[in-house]
């Protein structure tokens, strides 16, 4: 796997206070559940997401992956409990959805979507000053996209798209990462350096959020796990989380629902 790193542009005033030794909820999840006509999607979750970590969300196809990341980004309701981002984090949350959620006809630039991190600090219509201009640049530069900046989206490749979408978030510069299956899809020099940007943003204290379905990655490079199945199967180190006997619970509720 290739060295990578990326240049710390970490917020100052909502990670310096990040303490190793008794970090701070960001996500709290209290009996979370959410469904559609009676079917459930999710069920009772409960647990925290604490400042400075980075966790895997792993669990068997349909498990609510995808609908927990949209329910704690207020994309989608909870039918039952409550989702609570605690200060100073509710306006430092920046998402990175499915690529298949992504409409590429629409026709930007490649240096227009990424620019797109940027909205949050100057607007949707503002002119963007020397230092913003320059951090877009920086993040083409980073993901391996410079000389794709005047490419209109619909012409990249799945993995140059993927990296279009990790430099978004690196010029948002958000305190929380939260990522939809960001490796798929993507070829494997990709899929490296976009683990390297991740796991710098880790090292950087921000808090990360990663649905994932390689066991054998979450294992190698993830300190948290939450293994869901429509419910939360467990929750916490991925030594003791990633065990035989939850693997083979997740896939039989999974199978068997509740």
């Amino acid at each position: 796997m290739p060295t990578f790193a990326t240049t710390p542009r970490a917020p100052a005033d909502r990670l310096a206070d990040a303490s190793p030794t008794s970090p701070r909820p960001v996500i709290q999840l209290d009996g979370v559940s959410v469904g559609w006509n009676g079917v459930p999607a999710l069920s009772g979750v409960t647990g925290a997401f604490l400042e400075g970590s980075l966790t895997a969300i792993l669990g068997p196809n349909g498990a609510g992956k995808s609908t927990l990341l949209k329910t704690v980004t207020g994309q989608l309701a909870a039918s039952a409990g409550r989702v609570t981002i605690h200060e100073p984090f509710k306006a430092g949350i920046s998402l990175l959805p499915q690529i298949s959620d992504i409409d590429r006809s629409f026709p930007i630039t490649t240096y227009d979507l990424v620019s797109m991190g940027a909205w949050r600090r100057v607007g949707a219509f503002r002119r963007y000053d020397k230092e913003e201009r320059q951090r877009i640049c920086d993040a083409l530069t980073t993901v391996g996209l410079t000389d794709k900046s005047r490419d209109l989206i619909s012409s990249l490749s799945g993995g140059q798209m993927q990296r279009a979408l990790f430099a978004r978030l690196i010029v948002c510069n958000a305190p929380v990462m939260i990522l939809d299956e960001p490796f798929t899809a993507v070829d494997e020099g990709t899929c490296d350096l976009l683990l390297q940007i991740l796991l710098g943003w880790h090292r950087e204290g921000r808090t990360v959020l990663v649905v994932l379905h390689d066991a054998g990655l979450v294992r190698a490079c993830f300190p948290q796990t939450l293994l869901l199945a429509r419910q939360v199967v467990a929750w916490g180190d991925t030594a003791s989380v990633l065990t035989d006997a939850n693997l083979n619970r997740a896939r039989s509720l999974a199978l068997g629902g509740f």
